[in-house]
């Protein structure tokens, strides 16, 4: 599998080891990565592509327009509960 652009990625290293982190941009020997919290969208956190597992995982334009959506669809994914609303 391979890492792409709006493609969810888990962590192998560092201070975010096992995080689910959207990928906001690739170059070629780094992947700009953000989780909404420590890393929002307007800074993202550059990352080694071999610290990084890729996953199936696609989000929707709708859950990366803001760092409270991105929140809200990575726990969803992550404890695979249904978005209550509010």
């Amino acid at each position: 599998m391979e890492i792409k652009t709006g493609s969810l990625v888990r962590s192998k290293a560092g201070h975010d080891k096992g995080d689910l982190l959207y990928v906001v941009r690739l170059e070629k020997n780094a992947v700009w990565v953000c989780d909404g919290r420590q890393r929002p969208l307007n800074r993202p956190k550059k990352k080694n592509p071999k610290h990084l597992s890729p996953t199936s995982l696609i989000l929707s334009g709708e859950e990366t327009q803001t760092d409270r959506a991105l929140r809200r669809a990575l726990f969803r994914l992550e404890h695979g509960t249904q978005n209550q609303g509010g």
